[in-house]
Parts: structure tokens; C-alpha cells; sequence
């Protein structure tokens, strides 16, 4: 079975008003994460690859009432409902995980899709989460990439120990479908987890809490770390924002002011001023937006995502992902 490629064309993928030869490839999060229910999950993923959106994410979350402790099984889930939207991870929290155990289930995954996974990895940025699964925050980075070297070899079809003398060693099945291995990015924040992704020859998943100025900093981090190893330049540049179409000012103004004063857990913060980490107004000004992501990151895929806020209908955001997509290039 022949895997799809996340970075050529899903169908006709939707092309926003950019100035570039290459399409813009979209995804998004649910919009409606009232029901984590096989239904609504499958549905919102179904409607968004009618559309053309390329990727259908969901994050990981521990310890909280809105937890999402395992996208895995949820896409799993989602990957019965589409055909050819991508299943991905924001945040896969690789030092949490046995990489065995985790290579199998991600294998598993992709097999299920049929070639479909986007994983993206991480560190995990609440010391509280960590501490909780007994692991120290102060070598999470060493654990991340333990984890990951390790899974990169079960795919590929090598004997793998978690031993240091090598005893016990297992080779992993299934195989993904995708050849060598399913497609993985990773989300970082800080300047440790930035070199780290490039020295790995990672692409680097942009958070949608950063301001545009802090994307462009850690872009060009992320770019001198690939150098610095001997990678290739980036071609994949995925960003999430939150994104959110009306012609309504009043609309756009009221989401702007819940935004404005939303609290996130502890460890992460947002700046003050909306419009430097999210994308809010009218058709024009979202497509100028974005046109700008585009020409100062090299933003290759857009993550279409919102923060949990009250006050938007579902209707709306329905509304706003289908706008998103209409959006064609007008160069």
C-alpha cells in the first residue's frame, strides 16, 4: 500500500491569496470540542476534508478538564470517518512513553489510515505533567530524543533495546506504511528545544501562542540549526494560528476582547496585544495576513486552530472554516 504524501496534493488542496507557485496547505483543530465523541470528531474531520483542509490535528493534555491524554485513539476514531486527510499530533509527548510501546501504537495508526500519521512530537512544557509521570523536567530533552532515535529504528525494521547492554532486543510490528517512517515534526518553544529539532533535522511546528516576531526569530534559529548540522533548508514550515473569518466588526471585536484576556495554564503565556499571535477579521484581511505569514516564515502548511474561548457560535466558527478554505489565490 502506497502512503500519501502530506506535502503534495490531498485532492485539490485550497489555495489562500499568497504570492507563491506552491499551494498552501491547510489543516486545522476542531472547532467544537464540546463532544470528544467518535461522531463529532469524525464529522468535523469529514467536513474539513470536504473542503480540501490536508491535516485534522488534536493536542495532548494531561490533568485538566478539557484532557486529550491520548490523540491516538481519537484520530484512530477520525481515520474511520475521512479517506485522505492527514491524522496529526500537535504535541505527542514523546518523554512520557515506553518508545516501544509508542512505535507500536503510532505503526498501528498509520496502518489503520492507511499511511495518514503526522506526528508531531514534543517536550512537554508543564513541570507539573512531568513530575506527575515521575520524570524529571531537567532531562526531558535527553529523554525526547532517546525516545525518538529508538522509534526511528523499530520502524525501520531494527532489533531495538531499551538496555544498555543490549539484552532483550525486540524488532516492532507492524510497519508503518509510510516508508521509512511516518512523518514527524516537532513543536518547540525555547531556544534549546529550536537547536535541538534542527541539529535532529526536524521540521519545526510553530505554536500558535508565539507572536509573529518571536515565529520569525525562532524561523531563523531553527534555519542556522539545520546548517549547523549539515541539513537541508527547510522546506516544510508548519504554523498554527488562531484564525477566524467574519464581516462582522462587532463579531471580530468581541472575540478580540475574550482572547485578549484568556488565561493559559502556568508555563506559557500570551502577549496582551491579540493580532500578534492570532488571525481575526474579515476575508481581506485574514487573506493579507496570512500572505504575510507566508512571505516572512516560508509558511508551508497553516494549522487553522482557536483557543477555548465562550461567546463564538458553532455556526460561526463552522462558517469561518469553510471561509478559510474558499479563499483562492489572487496574485
Amino acid at each position: 500500500m502506497s502512503a500519501p504524501d502530506p506535502g503534495l496534493s490531498l485532492g485539490e488542496a485550497p489555495k489562500l491569496s499568497v504570492h507563491s507557485s506552491v499551494p498552501l496547505k491547510l489543516g486545522l483543530t476542531p472547532w467544537d470540542f464540546s463532544s470528544l465523541s467518535a461522531a463529532s470528531l469524525g464529522a468535523q474531520a469529514a467536513f474539513a476534508e470536504s473542503l480540501g483542509y490536508t491535516s485534522f490535528w488534536l493536542p495532548e493534555s494531561h490533568f485538566n478538564a478539557h484532557a486529550i491524554p491520548d490523540p491516538l485513539m481519537l484520530l484512530a476514531a477520525v481515520a474511520a470517518a475521512t479517506r485522505h486527510i492527514f491524522l496529526a499530533t500537535t504535541s505527542y509527548l514523546l518523554p512520557l512513553r515506553n518508545p516501544l510501546l509508542a512505535a507500536e501504537q503510532v505503526a498501528v495508526l498509520d496502518r489503520l489510515s492507511g499511511g495518514r500519521v503526522i506526528l508531531g512530537v514534543g517536550r512537554g512544557y508543564s513541570r507539573e505533567t512531568l513530575k506527575a509521570f515521575a520524570i524529571d523536567p531537567g532531562v526531558k530533552r535527553e529523554l525526547f530524543e532517546w525516545a525518538y532515535t529508538l522509534m526511528l529504528q523499530a520502524w525501520r525494521g531494527e532489533a531495538v533495546s531499551l538496555h544498555e547492554d543490549g539484552s532483550a532486543a525486540v524488532e516492532v510490528h507492524p510497519r508503518p506504511v509510510q516508508q521509512p517512517h511516518p512523518v514527524v515534526w516537532v513543536a518547540a518553544f525555547g531556544p534549546k528545544a529550536l537547536d535541538q529539532a534542527g541539529r535532529l533535522g526536524l521540521p519545526y511546528l510553530a505554536s500558535p501562542i508565539e507572536t509573529f516576531s518571536e515565529l520569525k526569530l525562532n524561523c531563523a534559529r531553527h534555519d542556522a540549526a539545520l546548517a549547523a548540522a549539515g541539513h537541508p533548508p527547510a522546506t516544510v514550515r508548519p504554523v498554527m494560528r488562531t484564525v477566524f473569518v467574519s464581516d462582522s466588526p462587532a463579531t471580530v471585536k468581541a472575540l478580540r476582547e475574550r482572547l485578549a484576556s484568556i488565561a493559559l495554564p502556568p508555563g506559557l503565556k500570551l502577549s496582551p496585544q491579540v493580532d500578534d499571535w492570532a488571525i481575526l477579521g474579515d476575508a481581506h484581511y485574514v487573506s493579507d495576513k496570512i500572505a504575510a505569514h507566508r512571505a516572512a516564515l516560508g509558511m508551508s502548511h497553516l494549522i487553522v486552530t482557536r483557543l477555548r474561548v465562550e461567546g463564538v457560535g458553532l455556526g460561526e466558527l463552522r462558517e469561518s472554516v469553510a471561509r478559510i478554505a474558499q479563499m483562492t489565490t489572487a496574485s
